[in-house]
């Protein structure tokens, strides 16, 4: 009984954690999510830069990025990742992110690139159904 997602390449997802902001709880929550519902997941660390993820995200092969970002250079941080990654001809490369980032953001955010945002509180299963159903087709 295996079905079509079963038998397909797991979807490739690059979480990081750029800028200076230390507290990675809620990434690693989010990458264990993913990791459990059969992604593959790579973790970048702490204090990456900006060409550090967008690197990472094209060695890996991943078909996702999900930045998280908690100190509020939200708007500096996703622009540059956006730069790199058309730079570099990764525009098929699917971006979100979450973190502490206020709703007055999140459509600049979306203007600029960025597929999704999800606020603190967003339950995993939203996260893990979301990167499901926007990356999974691409794979």
């Amino acid at each position: 009984m295996a079905s079509a997602a079963s038998t397909s390449t797991p979807i490739r997802v690059v979480i990081a954690k750029p800028g200076l902001d230390g507290h990675d709880r809620g990434a690693k929550v989010v990458a264990r999510a993913l990791r459990d519902a059969g992604m593959e997941v790579i973790y970048t660390g702490l204090h990456q830069t900006p060409e550090q993820v967008v690197d990472a995200a094209i060695q890996e092969d991943a078909q996702a990025v999900g930045l998280s970002i908690l100190s509020g250079a939200h708007m500096t941080l996703f622009r540059r990742v956006v730069e790199l990654m058309q730079e570099r001809g990764a525009t098929d490369i699917v971006l979100f992110g979450g973190g502490i980032i206020p709703d007055a953001d999140i459509a600049p955010l979306k203007e600029l690139g960025v597929a999704e945002v999800f606020t603190p509180g967003t339950p995993t299963g939203q996260i893990v159904d979301w990167v499901r159903s926007h990356v999974g087709q691409a794979g």
